[in-house]
């Protein structure tokens, strides 16, 4: 009786809470799929009625004219060349701040995290001048190269405080059964770093894959967009298609959709272990 009078008081009304908030979240992606399987007068009608029949066409639509499998490889392409450099460059950045404790390795870290809180709109016009002179324009090599700029601050941070939390006798250990420095951190450090290294990656994926200013800002040929680019071509000055708009973003959410859901308890393990210590 006394565990029936817990779950009905406080404990009820949370779970509650929790479920509205919830379904609240929801109501766009309710929104996002029922309204793509319409035709363009019946989604012109009402928007919050369920489709009358399935109308598949605006899929068969979309895939053709988004050119969606050259889009696809583009997003894909990019979005994991840039967590591989930005999991590389953060870690190893990551570690020497740690490891070789210094005032000046703490005021770069400090300069890291200010960069944080820049906001990129503030920056992008000289972020255009630079790479336009640098010949970072309208390549995926030059994007990939400018998400490493504007995400390695965020993974430093992450990284600085899940290693803290790693023992320093692991790689005392090593050093003294003949490991270099290097292989310190390769074989012992890095490994170590999996949780951290999956909710970075998760976190990257999610901000890369659905970014769409950096993309139009650097890539200007059609051939090179990405899934945001090429679904934007759907709104133009007198007409927004609508019905094709909103199937192209379920066909460019459904992947990261998916992998979120696989990978969404790695955020908490690896944010909950990297604040053991720091």
């Amino acid at each position: 009786m006394e565990s029936v009078k817990k779950y009905s008081g406080r404990l009820f009304t949370l779970e509650v809470l929790g479920i509205l908030i919830g379904l609240l979240f929801l109501v766009p992606f309710y929104f996002v799929i029922v309204n793509s399987l319409k035709t363009f007068p019946e989604l012109a009608a009402s928007t919050a009625k369920l489709p009358q029949s399935l109308y598949l066409d605006n899929y068969t639509k979309v895939w053709t004219i988004m050119k969606f499998p050259s889009a696809f490889l583009n997003s894909l392409i990019i979005t994991v060349l840039s967590n591989v450099g930005l999991v590389l460059i953060s870690s190893m950045a990551a570690y020497r701040m740690v490891r070789k404790a210094s005032k000046f390795n703490n005021l770069v870290f400090l300069a890291f995290v200010a960069a944080m809180v820049i906001p990129f709109q503030s920056i992008m016009i000289p972020l255009v001048r630079v790479a336009s002179q640098v010949g970072l324009m309208d390549s995926k090599l030059g994007l990939i190269i400018c998400y490493f700029g504007f995400g390695v601050s965020l993974n430093v941070f992450l990284f600085h405080g899940f290693i803290k939390s790693i023992p320093l006798e692991i790689e005392e250990s090593a050093t003294v059964d003949g490991c270099s420095p290097y292989g310190v951190f390769w074989r012992i450090v890095f490994p170590l770093l999996k949780p951290m290294s999956t909710t970075v990656i998760i976190l990257n994926s999610l901000w890369i894959w659905n970014d769409y200013l950096l993309p139009s800002l650097v890539l200007n040929s059609p051939g090179l967009r990405t899934i945001p680019l090429a679904t934007f071509s759907f709104f133009g000055q007198y007409t927004k298609q609508w019905d094709l708009a909103l199937a192209g973003l379920t066909l460019g959410v459904l992947p990261i959709v998916i992998f979120f859901l696989a990978m969404q308890k790695h955020i908490v393990e690896g944010i909950t272990a990297g604040s053991v210590k720091g």
